[in-house]
């Protein structure tokens, strides 16, 4: 069961539609923006509170890439069913509030979800918009037939806020077919306090809002992170090693209490570096039995999922292996490619080689292999 303090609010992350009118191959929450799915910018502008991230079935190994500690729940067919999926999923945990927003909205600021829940402190409901401030006309087959008055007139906008006991009331009287939550909350006599929206907090619907967005993004500066991580495994007996995600035969194997994925152990302690949130052995203490023989792929999707729940998504990453044996490169490529499946990221972001020490020291005499990783952390 989700389990969160009765005091916490829990945002609602919708994100089950389809999205055909944004073109390309994948719903328009999975296309790349700015180097990360448009799903992770809007979880990530929720980070600071629970989340719940409504998906449609076919999308559950994307958004478990993603969703870092996001409960994922599967949508209905309609939006309306959707959410009524993700408020029944939370009802043990009985939030006071709930914050319900579109997946396809990844450009909300913290100042906008602040707004709506300082409204729900004295209203049962709150949501932002924009006034009209254009005019407005009626038309038929591209000729205008009429004008109509602006005045009154707002462009909705989400989160929508709910005391989450009223708005599950609401959704079980509705009969279905809502535009938004806030149809919903005004069928069941909800007074809706409006807030003051944003013009950037757009929606995605069509291919141009993309680079729209991604200027946005580029606007608001780029918070930039670099960590460094270093390891060492000893050989040990064995018929192979793994690294970086791969299984190399070689006449010997790495002693650790893992696997011993000294690649990987290195890029892990890079990310956590770049976040400052200390090394593996804190997240995965070696005293804890259960992480005895864990394969490193845990440790690693670990740190990306803490990356992007927090914000950042992975701008590159390099991984140089130490070793005289085994030769790195004819596997330098499946290295690259099981690294950049482990973290959710681009091919091109990931870089791995190796390099020897020229016969000195303790690789140079084959006593073991060593790593170095470098990491940078972006966030728009």
């Amino acid at each position: 069961m989700f389990m969160t303090n009765s005091d916490h609010t829990v945002a609602i992350i919708v994100a089950a539609g389809r999205g055909t009118r944004a073109g390309g191959d994948l719903p328009k929450q999975w296309q790349m923006l700015n180097g990360q799915p448009v799903l992770a910018h809007t979880l990530a502008a929720f980070a600071k509170m629970p989340r719940v991230l409504v998906i449609h079935p076919d999308d559950r190994a994307r958004a478990e890439a993603i969703a870092g500690d996001a409960l994922i729940v599967e949508g209905g067919a309609t939006r309306d069913a959707s959410v009524m999926n993700a408020l029944l999923a939370l009802e043990g945990a009985a939030p006071r509030k709930v914050l319900i927003h579109d997946g396809a909205r990844p450009l909300v600021s913290a100042a906008l979800i602040g707004r709506v829940l300082d409204a729900l402190d004295r209203s049962p409901a709150a949501a932002p918009a924009l006034a009209v401030t254009d005019a407005l006309w009626t038309g038929v087959q591209g000729r205008v037939t009429g004008t109509r008055d602006r005045a009154g007139l707002y462009r909705a906008q989400t989160p929508q806020g709910f005391h989450f006991v009223a708005i599950l009331a609401a959704h079980r009287a509705h009969p279905g077919g809502a535009a938004d939550d806030v149809e919903v909350a005004r069928a069941a006599g909800l007074d809706v306090t409006i807030v003051e929206g944003e013009e950037d907090n757009l929606k995605l619907t069509f291919p141009g809002d993309f680079s729209r967005a991604a200027a946005i993004l580029k606007g608001r500066g780029m918070d930039l992170r670099l960590g460094n991580g270093f390891d060492v495994h000893a050989f040990c007996p064995g018929d192979h090693v793994w690294l970086c995600g791969v299984k190399v035969p070689h006449g010997k194997g790495l002693l650790g209490h893992s696997d011993a994925d000294v690649g990987m152990h290195a890029l892990t302690d890079a990310i956590y570096g770049a976040l400052a949130m200390g090394d593996i052995g804190r997240h995965f203490p070696p005293s804890d039995p259960q992480w005895k023989g864990a394969e490193s792929h845990i440790f690693l999707r670990h740190a990306a999922d803490l990356a992007r729940s927090n914000g950042y998504a992975i701008a590159n990453c390099d991984v140089t292996l130490i070793c005289e044996r085994p030769k790195i490169g004819p596997h330098a490529e499946a290295m690259r490619a099981a690294l950049a499946a482990i973290m959710s990221t681009e091919l091109a972001r990931v870089s791995v080689k190796a390099t020897t020490s020229e016969q000195l020291g303790f690789t140079g005499r084959e006593e073991g292999i060593a790593a170095i990783a470098t990491a940078a952390l972006m966030k728009s």
